[in-house]
C-alpha cells in the first residue's frame, strides 16, 4: 500500500481528529449499541478508510492491509496451541501441573511460579504464541487458588510482553537495533534488566492491585463436554506435560540460535541456506514447532495411552470452535490498526515530532510512544522511530551503553497504552474474558505503566552510560 494516493490531504491535524473520531466511534459501536466486536471493527474500518480519501477501488486492499497479515499469523499460533491446551487440559495434565506448582510454592506463590516460567518462555517465544501456550495452566491454576484470574494471568502476560518488547531475539528489539546500530548482545543483556522489573512492578504488583479489583472468572474457551473430559482423563505424569511445555521452547530456541550465529558468519546467507541449518530453522518456526508439539502430545497423552483416534479427533476439533471469535476480533483489530497506517497518520506525526529538537533518547521514546497509539502497531511504531532517529543516533558521537538505551527507550514507547486499533489488545480481551471497558481499564493501563517504566529505567541507563562511558 506504499504507492497508495489519497483522494485528499487532511495533514496531521486532520489525520489526528480522524483517528480520535474513528476509535469513539469504535466505543460507541460496542460499548452503548452493543454490536459484535467484529463487525464494530469493519464497520469503523470501513468508514475511516473512506473519510481518509481512500479511494474506492482501493478500499478492499486498504483493509486487507492489515487483516490479512494478523489473521494469517494469529489464526496458526491460536489454532495450533488451542489444540495443545485442550490436549492438556482434558488428559488431566493442567491440574498435575498446577497441584506440583502449589505443592512446591504454596497457594500464595502459585501466580508468581507461573510469571516466572512465562518469563523463562518469553525470551524465544513470541508474546500471542507463549500466552496460548500457557493458558490451560494460566486457567487451572486460577480455578485451583479462587478468586480473580487477572491474578494469576497478569503475572503471566506480562512476562511475555516484556520479553517481547525488551530482549532480542524478538523482532522489535532486533530491528531497532540493526536500524540504529547497537550491539545486539548489549541490548540483550540490558533488556534484560528493564525487562524484570517491568514485569515485576507492573505484573506482579500491579496485576495483584488489578486482581483484587476486577473479579473475572475463568473462561471455558478450553472447556469440552463432560463425556470428552472423562474418556480422555490419564493423569499424565508430570514429566509429560514439561516435556510438552518445553519442547516449542526448545525447537524455537534452536532457530534462534542458528540465527544469531549465522549473524556472526562472514556469509550468514550460505550458512542459512545449507540443507541442514535450513531444515533446523524450519523445524524452529514457531507455527511448525507448536504443530510438532501437538502431534507430541496426542501421543503422549492421547494415542500412547491407548485412547481412540475418534476421542483425540473430537478433542482437536472441539478446541477450534470456541476461538473462532478470538481469531476474526483479533483479525480485525489488525484490520483497523492497518487502515490508520495506510492513511499515513503514524509518519506525519514521527515528522512532526522530529522537527521539534528534543534530547535524542525523549524523542525516540515520544515518537514510538504517539506512533503506537495512533495506529496500533508496536512493530510500526518502533521501526518508525528507529528509523527518524537513526541519522542523528549514528552522528551523536554516543558510546555502545548509550546507543542500546535509546533503543530501549525506542522499544518502550512501542508499548504503551494498547486499546482497541492493537490487535493484542483484542488478544487478550477475549482469552481473559473481559470487555472492551475492563481491558481499557486493566490491560491498556498496564501497558502504559510498562512505557513509563522501561523509559525510566532505559534513561537511567543511559544517564549512567554518559557519565562513566
Amino acid at each position: 500500500m506504499e504507492d497508495l494516493v489519497l483522494n485528499w490531504d487532511l495533514g496531521t491535524g486532520g489525520l489526528l481528529l480522524l483517528a480520535a473520531a474513528a476509535i469513539a466511534l469504535l466505543l460507541v459501536l460496542i460499548m452503548t449499541f452493543k454490536i459484535h466486536a467484529f463487525l464494530a471493527l469493519m464497520i469503523t474500518s470501513l468508514l475511516t478508510a473512506v473519510a481518509a480519501g481512500i479511494p474506492f477501488d482501493q478500499l478492499m486492499a486498504a483493509l486487507a492491509f492489515g487483516f490479512n497479515p494478523t489473521l494469517g499469523s494469529v489464526m496458526l499460533l491460536v489454532a495450533l496451541g488451542a489444540m495443545l491446551g485442550r490436549m492438556i487440559e482434558t488428559s488431566g495434565g493442567a491440574r498435575v501441573l498446577t497441584d506440583k506448582l502449589v505443592g512446591r510454592f504454596g497457594e500464595k506463590r502459585a501466580g508468581m511460579a507461573v510469571g516466572v516460567a512465562s518469563l523463562l518462555m518469553g525470551f524465544p517465544i513470541f508474546f500471542d504464541a507463549g500466552l496460548v501456550v500457557m493458558l490451560p495452566i494460566i486457567y487451572a491454576v486460577s480455578r485451583r487458588l479462587g478468586g480473580s484470574l487477572l491474578l494469576v494471568a497478569f503475572p503471566a502476560a506480562i512476562a511475555f510482553s516484556a520479553m517481547h518488547i525488551f530482549v532480542p531475539p524478538h523482532p522489535g528489539p532486533v530491528s531497532a537495533s540493526a536500524i540504529l546500530g547497537a550491539d545486539v548482545g548489549l541490548v540483550l543483556i540490558l533488556g534484560l534488566v528493564v525487562a524484570i522489573p517491568v514485569w515485576y512492578l507492573v505484573g506482579v504488583l500491579f496485576g495483584g492491585w488489578v486482581g483484587r479489583r476486577y473479579n473475572i472468572s475463568v473462561p471455558t474457551i478450553l472447556d469440552g463436554s463432560d463425556d470428552v473430559n472423562r474418556e480422555m482423563e490419564s493423569h499424565p505424569s508430570f514429566g509429560k506435560i514439561i516435556t510438552l511445555l518445553l519442547l516449542p521452547l526448545v525447537l524455537i530456541l534452536m532457530n534462534t540460535g542458528l540465527n544469531m550465529y549465522a549473524s556472526t558468519t562472514d556469509d550468514a546467507d550460505a550458512f542459512k541456506a545449507q540443507p541442514i541449518v535450513a531444515l533446523l530453522r524450519v523445524l524452529g518456526e514457531t507455527p511448525v514447532a507448536l504443530l510438532i508439539t501437538v502431534i507430541v502430545s496426542m501421543w503422549l497423552l492421547g494415542w500412547g495411552m491407548g485412547k481412540a483416534g475418534t476421542l483425540i479427533e473430537k478433542v482437536a476439533d472441539s478446541s477450534l470452535g470456541p476461538i473462532a471469535s478470538v481469531v476474526l476480533v483479533t483479525g480485525a483489530g489488525g484490520m483497523f490498526g492497518g487502515v490508520l497506517r495506510v492513511t499515513g497518520i503514524g509518519t506525519a506525526i514521527a515528522d512532526s515530532l522530529n522537527s521539534i529538537g528534543m534530547p535524542v533518547i525523549v524523542a525516540a521514546f515520544l515518537i514510538s510512544q504517539i506512533v503506537r497509539i495512533a495506529q496500533g502497531s508496536a512493530t510500526v511504531a518502533l521501526t518508525t522511530a528507529a528509523s527518524l532517529m537513526a541519522g542523528v543516533v549514528v552522528d551523536g558521537g554516543f558510546n555502545p551503553v548509550e546507543v542500546a538505551a535509546i533503543v530501549l527507550a525506542t522499544a518502550a514507547g512501542s508499548v504503551g497504552f494498547s486499546h482497541v486499533n492493537d490487535s493484542g489488545f483484542w488478544l487478550v480481551s477475549k482469552f481473559f474474558g473481559m470487555d472492551v471497558k475492563t481491558t481499557l481499564q486493566t490491560w491498556t493501563v498496564a501497558q502504559g505503566l510498562m512505557a513509563i517504566i522501561g523509559f525510566i529505567l532505559s534513561f537511567a541507563i543511559y544517564l549512567l552510560a554518559g557519565l562513566f562511558g
